[in-house]
């Protein structure tokens, strides 16, 4: 048996530690939307990251991650950003921490429109503009910046997991984008 090093970064969890607790209590999550925006801020482009999951399937997301303990949702926002999209993307994160959107995500099917097989998870949904360049970081193969037409297509929305469609409706729907 090996021993294991404490993390000095008390707001992580090892693998084993992270695996108890997702079968024990929801999680906290915070899922940005970003976006290209005119002068008058209206939404011209979404940006949908293109990624192979573990069965080599291609498949379109958002940015996604925990929120560790004793960070702020804005940190928390800030740095999957950073790390999606990497540290040129200059997001412009929202003024106040509210959500445009709360996704709650279970293990199971049929509970609410989003699933994670991992776990029970709950996301605070933010549309995100960024004004910089954007190049994809961690497990992304790509950004695509997609009308908000084309990205709310049925070719596009089928590429989606997890309820991640209906997430994408329903953040760009707050943005005032779909009619």
């Amino acid at each position: 048996m090996s021993v294991r090093t404490p993390d000095p970064n008390s707001g992580w969890l090892s693998d084993d530690e992270l695996a108890v607790i997702r079968k024990r209590l929801p999680l906290l999550y915070v899922e940005a939307v970003p976006v290209r925006v005119d002068g008058l801020g209206i939404i011209t482009e979404v940006g949908l990251l293109l990624r192979a999951n573990s069965s080599g399937e291609m498949t379109r997301s958002i940015v996604s991650g925990r929120v560790m303990f004793g960070e702020t949702l804005r940190d928390a926002l800030f740095r999957h950003l950073e790390k999606d999209l990497g540290p040129m993307a200059f997001p412009l994160l929202p003024a106040s921490p509210l959500p445009c959107h709360v996704a709650e995500y279970f293990p199971l099917p049929g509970i609410s429109a989003y699933t994670d097989e991992r776990q029970h998870a709950v996301s605070m949904v933010y549309v995100v503009p960024v004004t910089g360049s954007c190049d994809p970081r961690q497990d992304a193969l790509e950004i695509s910046w997609l009308t908000p037409q084309e990205a709310v297509s049925p070719s596009v929305l089928g590429e989606m997991v997890g309820g991640r469609a209906a997430l994408l409706k329903a953040a760009l729907a707050s943005a005032g984008v779909l009619t």
